[in-house]
């Protein structure tokens, strides 16, 4: 027998190792994902209120509230 002979024969055993690869990398980015979206975010950014004209002070005030 040559390997020519195996080749079908593991099919179904590399298709099995090649799903859990591809489960395992999931899993590791759903909890990557999880862990990101744990930590606490930067504050939010306050956004203008559009009913108000932006004025340059709006723009370039840095102690603005």
């Amino acid at each position: 027998m040559g390997i020519h002979y195996d080749y079908k024969s593991k099919r179904g055993e590399r298709a099995m190792l090649k799903e859990a690869k591809r489960k395992a990398r999931l899993a590791q980015k759903r909890a990557k994902r999880m862990m990101l979206a744990d930590t606490p975010q930067k504050e939010k950014v306050k956004t203008h209120d559009i009913k108000k004209t932006i004025t340059l002070d709006d723009l370039t005030n840095p102690n603005q509230k």
